[in-house]
């Protein structure tokens, strides 16, 4: 699929990645994909700065819902608290892949060179693809990665999205009047 992927779009993805390091998260999550698509400076950002969102706000959000990953944990001092460290791994591991948690590249497990992606983030790729097909697009750009985001409809970006009035429908109308132009 990422063939079919425009230079911004492509930018977006790698930029998931260095951001999902930044915040020592052992996964790309839609939230990273979003801040992904902000900071490559496309479609995609275009259409978001049309409704208000910037990637700094972004990244204020996704820290305050997700928060950021640690570099270095204490199991003993979670121990104290009630907290099992193995079973919280074991959790995290079932739900975003083996290693989530361990730290071998700047905080964040890399597999085959690359930090994996969630399921959701996969099915917001998945579900680019489709709205760029359903609007007649040859490649798929930014505006439809946000749009893939919006229509998965459960991740941290929609959520943020959906925090900050943007829907599916209005930004699908934008980027289909930017089509037309």
């Amino acid at each position: 699929m990422f063939e079919r992927f425009a230079d911004d779009a492509r930018q977006a993805v790698a930029l998931a990645q260095d951001e999902a390091v930044a915040l020592h998260h052992g996964w790309i999550g839609t939230e990273h994909v979003l801040l992904g698509v902000l900071g490559s400076g496309g479609g995609g950002a275009r259409l978001l700065a049309g409704f208000g969102i910037d990637a700094t706000g972004v990244r204020e959000d996704v820290v305050r819902i997700v928060g950021r990953g640690e570099t270095d944990i204490d199991p003993n001092a979670l121990a104290t608290l009630g907290i099992d460290l193995e079973a919280v791994r074991e959790r995290v591991e079932r739900a975003f892949g083996p290693g989530a948690l361990s730290r071998a590249d700047r905080g964040c497990t890399k597999v085959g060179g690359h930090v994996p992606f969630t399921a959701r983030a996969k099915k917001s790729l998945e579900l680019t693809l489709r709205e760029a097909l359903a609007l007649g697009a040859r490649d798929l750009r930014g505006e439809h990665l946000v749009l893939g985001l919006l229509r998965e409809g459960d991740g941290v970006a929609a959520q943020i999205l959906a925090e900050r009035g943007v829907t599916l429908d209005a930004a699908r109308t934008k980027v289909s009047r930017a089509d037309a132009a």
